[in-house]
């Protein structure tokens, strides 16, 4: 069964999030062996610069580096990556397990995003949309795609 790990900067405080993350959790356990990997996000000042968000995101992207296993294929969510179909996203997913990886590793940055080394060490770089949302949301939508892939190429049906 495919190991599918999602790191990510940040606790759920939301009932509602933390309600849809386990439905869906629960839902992909059929398919996928799940963890969830939060790491904590730092305390932003009231105003930000240039030196405060390169440090923040050192120090969140740090804690995100020591939870990629090498053995992993690494797909990043950030603004300046591919956008997918659900139906592309699916083959991606099959794609990635034909060629030998039986982990796939998700990474969803804080509220600042990514940096460099980070974006660098994925394999591919993954946007849902140019839009912003926050990365708590994001975990929801990612799980919900991630559920519809195993759907998809199970050829089951998924009502909308």
């Amino acid at each position: 069964m495919l190991n599918i790990n999602i790191i990510c900067v940040g606790k759920i405080k939301e009932n509602y999030l933390k309600d849809a993350i386990n439905e869906y959790s629960k839902r992909l356990s059929k398919y996928c062996n799940l963890k969830i990997i939060e790491v904590s996000d730092e305390k932003l000042p009231a105003k930000l610069n240039e030196s405060t968000i390169t440090e923040t995101k050192e120090k969140e992207c740090c804690k995100i580096m020591e939870h990629l296993k090498k053995d992993s294929y690494v797909l990043a969510l950030d603004l300046l990556g591919k956008e997918f179909s659900s139906e592309q996203f699916s083959e991606k997913i099959e794609n990635t397990k034909v060629k030998g990886f039986s982990t796939i590793s998700f990474i969803i940055g804080g509220t600042l995003g990514l940096n460099d080394s980070v974006r660098n060490s994925a394999n591919e770089l993954i946007s849902f949309s140019k839009m912003t949302f926050p990365h708590q949301l994001i975990r929801v939508f990612l799980l919900e795609q991630l559920f519809r892939a195993f759907k998809i190429s199970n050829n089951e049906t998924y009502h909308w």
